[in-house]
């Protein structure tokens, strides 16, 4: 047996199928999983860079060279299974690409018998009103056609109408006797099975078809059917499946950026599946430009292409083309196609055998290629890697998530049962991201084309569109009203360490007694320069950013030797949702002692949390008098020590376990440091770009920073960048006559192209209410994502302290003690590894766990994420039991 069909027999193969309809079962109950499919055999989608080109003929001729035995084949032959899919058909039923596939078939080898017995059949699931009608006007569906059940695709036995639609009982078989078989056999070796998901009588564009005949149908009513029809094509006529050899093509309809029956262009439309294509290219005059573009489509959304094959025109284009993909992709050349329409073919599917030979193995080896990497991955990559925050001897070779691609805000996750299975992104892959699929792709364009326009060229003196126009975008909005001047870098961490020295600066240049003794003494190493921040906070790993934080596990000596924690460090107030749906403020020790009891700590909503009318409160008062008790114990008389900058993550702190800080104690504690010429830094690297519901964190506290930090969510997640922004004040402390004065700090790569662009794409489709459904346009806030009562249900479970649900953050704190609590606890492990299986893929903070959006994800997609959460945690406190 050759090499590249080996895989496909045996007792593995047995053992992977049956594993591939136990999972179907499950993956009934997840999340999304309207994209998973087997992985056990190849699956290839049939494209073309225009229509007309001969799809359908690809289709077919791979259908008689799979089915086909080898000339190395040795007794006994191989079950074999081709499964034909034309998800999209326009023209139906005079035009049935599934139609022609299993007649040419079947005339084919019925002119040239196999040596064994073959069953062909084609059926058609759903068609509009006016094709199903073409259909029984017309007796298609006579001679061996009648009424079959095909259940498993969801087809009703005697049809029944559905909206614009008939779904379809109509099929047709053929069993073609081999030459050396038994007519008595009860099952042939091997079938062709051809069917088409969706029709329309008008040979028109889909989406025209579609609205003329008022038969329309969702991207995911599509992309489910098809779903439903791959798992499905494991089983046969037979329904046994041991030792069976199967390959699946998907055709297209028209080209690779024709329309789907949405509207949806088509190589948009079948992205979550990201299955590797076939492209029909074109041999006509001009047909190099057209199959180049359709080539350069597919790749820009992440397809992998593993062959070019078209007609000869005698026009030699296959020599340009190998040149274009230097030998990346084979490029295959099929015989001219006759013209006679009355030929039927047979001729030239013979002439063409050779050809389709070398794409059927060029399939079957890429397909081998790409399941032995995907097995080999997990292994690897213990060996090899050496991964952020992860305890590798808690991480066994088999708990490896192995990602094969993203789509929006899902992992496509390989299975080690040999299946891709699809997991929401409940990290936004690590607080990064906010695409959906439509953006994620306008992404890829805009970088695409702004790698080629600027490369990389460096910024210092310099101005390219990208930079300015990002720069004007950010002082018009998370900036807007108080800062004048942005500088890049390339990460968050490293923006706080600009924010830092621009903070310091600005604090020696307001008090000119300590500027002239600097200046007085350039070399000294007398004066002392603090930061006050928060307990509990995270400013980045780089050494600077971890001086300005108080001391935590990220801190200890054996991850920072060198931290001294050049910082004061307050002990904030907190506040969270207990049971009962009840928000109240955690007050830290020291104030618990100073407190009266007019101070109102409980709260029927969290918008009362964040109301202005709080500030004349006592609770207010007691903040403030903490506050400048702590300024004044900072106040050094012999003037060696100063606190030089104010550092804070504005409402949450997202590291120090997803705690939202009392928004009036920062507003105060912002206030009393403006009035001591502290200079302030909001820390917005985690909560800036809407993360928290408003574009910035500020908005939420009611007051402005000097300098502010973003990065994460600023491009979109799709590529590092950071901006530090700062007010007018603070830039005029560095201007002067000497260079020495300027701001000596900077990166290679700062302000780069391509990140530039990116955050210009993504900020403006996050605040248009065009493109994110979820932004209120009027207020420019997100609507609420997170369904306020399954959020109150989860509070009231006994397993849970207290939640957090908050703009794209949805939080958890679970009930633990000791060892179980904290950041280096694994309490949740075995609550994350279920909600994994479930489709959710989450990593926890200690004994919190927490769900992160996209400020474009559907809140009804919110909603069943966390009534997922609740299934788990619920189950998972009466395990705790």
């Amino acid at each position: 047996m050759p090499t590249t069909t080996a895989l496909f027999s045996g007792s593995l193969r047995r053992f992977l199928i049956k594993q591939s309809h136990i999972i179907h079962q499950r993956g009934r109950r997840r999340l999304h999983s309207v994209t998973e499919y087997p992985l056990t055999h190849p699956i290839y989608t049939i494209w073309a860079s225009n229509t007309s080109l001969g799809k359908t003929l690809v289709s077919a001729g791979l259908s008689m060279s799979f089915i086909s035995p080898s000339p190395s084949s040795a007794a006994p032959l191989p079950k074999k299974r081709f499964v034909y899919l034309k998800p999209v058909q326009t023209g139906f039923p005079d035009d049935s690409d599934s139609r022609f596939v299993y007649r040419k078939f079947s005339d084919y080898f019925a002119c040239k018998p196999l040596p064994y017995s073959v069953f062909a059949s084609n059926c058609v699931l759903k068609a509009s009103i006016p094709a199903a009608n073409e259909v029984l006007g017309h007796g298609i569906a006579s001679g061996s056609a009648g009424n079959h059940n095909f259940g498993a695709e969801g087809v009703e036995k005697g049809g029944g109408f559905d909206g614009g639609w008939k779904n379809m009982n109509w099929y047709e078989e053929r069993k073609l006797q081999g030459s050396e078989s038994n007519e008595a056999e009860l099952f042939p070796v091997s079938e062709v099975v051809c069917k088409t998901l969706y029709g329309w009588k008008e040979a028109v564009s889909p989406h025209l078809a579609a609205a003329r005949e008022e038969a329309t149908v969702e991207d995911s009513e599509v992309l489910d059917m098809l779903k439903r029809c791959l798992i499905n094509g494991l089983a046969g006529k037979s329904g046994a499946s041991e030792e069976l050899e199967v390959m699946c093509v998907i055709e297209t309809a028209g080209g690779v950026a024709s329309p789907g029956p949405s509207g949806t262009l088509q190589c948009d439309l079948y992205r979550p599946f990201r299955l590797p294509a076939i492209l029909v290219g074109d041999g006509r005059l001009g047909g190099i430009s057209g199959t180049i573009s359709a080539y350069e489509s597919l790749k820009i959304r992440g397809y992998d292409v593993a062959a070019v094959i078209f007609e000869d025109h005698s026009l030699m284009n296959e020599v340009p083309l190998l040149s274009y993909f230097r030998n990346r992709v084979p490029v295959l050349v099929l015989p001219s196609i006759p013209k006679d329409t009355s030929d039927d073919l047979i001729a030239w599917f013979d002439e063409s055998q050779a050809v389709f030979s070398s794409l059927k193995e060029i399939m079957l080896s890429n397909f081998l290629e790409r399941t032995q990497r995907l097995h080999g991955m997990r292994k690897k990559a213990c060996d090899v890697l050496w991964w952020p925050f992860t305890q590798h001897k808690l991480v066994p070779e088999e708990k490896v998530t192995v990602i094969d691609s993203r789509c929006g805000e899902n992992f496509a996750v390989h299975k080690s049962f040999d299946w891709i299975s699809q997991q929401f992104d409940a990290c936004a892959s690590w607080w990064t991201q906010g695409p959906d699929a439509k953006l994620q792709i306008e992404l890829a364009r805009d970088m695409g084309y702004t790698a080629a326009r600027y490369g990389h060229v460096m910024f210092p003196e310099n101005v390219y569109e990208p930079a300015l126009e990002l720069a004007e975008i950010l002082l018009e909005g998370v900036g807007k009203g108080w800062a004048s001047r942005v500088y890049f870098s390339d990460n968050g961490s490293t923006s706080v360490e600009i924010a830092l020295k621009m903070a310091f600066r600005k604090f020696l240049s307001d008090n000119k007694v300590l500027l002239d003794l600097v200046n007085a003494n350039p070399k000294g190493r007398f004066m002392d320069l603090k930061v006050l921040a928060l307990k509990g906070s995270y400013h980045g790993d780089t050494l600077g950013a971890m001086e300005a934080q108080a001391p935590s596990p990220y801190t200890g000596f054996l991850q920072q030797p060198w931290y001294s924690g050049r910082g004061i460090f307050l002990d904030p107030p907190t506040v969270s949702m207990y049971g009962g749906g009840i928000w109240e403020v955690s007050l830290p020790e020291k104030m618990q002692s100073e407190k009266s009891n007019d101070e109102r700590l409980s709260f029927c909503s969290r918008d009362e949390v964040f109301k202005r009318s709080r500030d004349g409160s006592a609770l207010a008062d007691l903040y403030t008098s903490s506050i400048l008790q702590e300024l004044q114990l900072l106040s050094d008389t012999n003037g060696l020590s100063h606190v030089g900058a104010l550092i804070i993550e504005p409402v949450v702190q997202g590291a120090g376990g997803m705690q939202l800080i009392d928004p009036l104690y920062q507003r105060i504690l912002v206030s009393e440091c403006k009035c001591q010429k502290i200079p302030v830094i909001f820390d917005e690297v985690f909560t800036g770009f809407w993360r928290l519901g408003r574009e910035s964190a500020a908005e939420m506290l009611h007051c402005q920073p000097d300098i502010s930090c973003f990065s994460k969510l600023m491009t979109g997640g799709i590529i590092p960048l950071a901006a530090t922004l700062a007010s007018d004040a603070v830039f005029e402390a560095f201007t002067g006559e000497s260079k020495l004065k300027a701001l000596l700090h900077g990166h290679s790569y700062s302000a780069h192209a391509m990140g530039c662009a990116a955050a210009v794409k993504s900020i403006k489709w996050f605040k248009d209410s065009k493109t994110n459904m979820n932004m209120v346009s009027e207020s420019r806030l997100l609507q609420e994502l997170w369904n306020e009562e399954i959020v109150l249900q989860i509070s009231l479970l006994p397993a849970v302290h207290r939640v957090l649900a908050l703009g794209t953050v949805c939080a958890i704190e679970l009930v633990a003690e000791g060892s179980n609590a904290g950041y280096a606890s694994t309490y949740a492990t075995s609550l994350v590894e279920k909600l994994r299986e479930d489709g959710i893929y989450m990593r926890p903070l200690g004994n919190v766990i927490y769900l992160m959006c996209g400020p474009c994800t559907s809140p009804d997609i919110c909603r069943v994420l966390l009534e997922k959460v609740y299934a788990r945690i619920q189950e998972f406190g009466r395990q705790d039991v």
